[in-house]
Parts: C-alpha cells; sequence; structure tokens
C-alpha cells in the first residue's frame, strides 16, 4: 500500500528542506524541485534561472542567486568557483573533483579516485584543511 505522501510532488524535496532547517517557500520548494530530483548536475545560477522561466516558475534572479547560497550553506548543494567570474552548483556534495571544458563552459566530475595528492602545503598555524578542490581545465586539442 503506498504512503499517501508519496502521491505528493514536493513531499521529498520538502523533508529534505526541513531536514536542514529551510523553510520552504513556494521559491525554495520550486528550485529544490528543480535541482534535487534526478541525477547529479551542476548549474549556474543564470541557467537555473533560465529553467524556471521555462518552467512558468515565476521568480527573480536575485531568488535563484540567494537560494543556491542558502542551499550550499544548508549542504544540500556544494559550490564550485572555477574563476572570479563563473561560478557551478553542484548537486553531488560528496568530495570530489571536476574537469572543466572550456569550450562548452561546463563541468563533468572526476572519478573519485582518478586523482592522488600525496603532498600538500603546511596548514597556517591555528588552522586545518577541510578539503581540497582540484578543478582541471580542459580545452579542445586543436
Amino acid at each position: 500500500m503506498r504512503n499517501k505522501d508519496q502521491d505528493r510532488p514536493y513531499t521529498q524535496v520538502l523533508q529534505r528542506l526541513r531536514d536542514v532547517g529551510l523553510r520552504p517557500t513556494r521559491q525554495r520548494l520550486a528550485l529544490a524541485k528543480l535541482l534535487l530530483e534526478g541525477p547529479s548536475r551542476h548549474v549556474t545560477a543564470e541557467a537555473l534561472f533560465e529553467e524556471t522561466t521555462q518552467a512558468n516558475i515565476s521568480l527573480s534572479l536575485a531568488t535563484v542567486y540567494n537560494s543556491l547560497h542558502q542551499f550550499t550553506d544548508a549542504g544540500l548543494l556544494r559550490e564550485v568557483v572555477v574563476d572570479s567570474g563563473r561560478t557551478y552548483f553542484d548537486t553531488n556534495v560528496s568530495d570530489h573533483h571536476h574537469y572543466f571544458m572550456e569550450e562548452e563552459g561546463c563541468l563533468e566530475d572526476i572519478p573519485a579516485g582518478a586523482i592522488n595528492i600525496d603532498v600538500l602545503p603546511e596548514v597556517p598555524e591555528g588552522k586545518k584543511f577541510s578539503r581540497v578542490d582540484v578543478i582541471i581545465h580542459v580545452s579542445d586539442d586543436r
């Protein structure tokens, strides 16, 4: 027998937002449904804003940015800064590295275990490593 909550379209994302302490507003629910249901992916705020427009979800770009940062702070997303003008949000929050495809302007996950970092520099006094991010920029072979 099916649970009646399984028939509701926002049940899973509603619970995920609540689990991380975010109030499930209409805007957050709509964005969480787009982002968190389905396979892992990398999005920019602008691309997600375009998705909302295509889906007839009325949100401002500022709301999209604010929600992405709230989701990141809550641990639902991982922010990947490629350079000073390019930031992606990754729905796969596990520790992993990325290829940045320069011509296509997109990120791809590097398979787990494909990068081996044997030596890291000394950590400044009173600090500790929180994580290591590797982004390998890839261009066409021309």
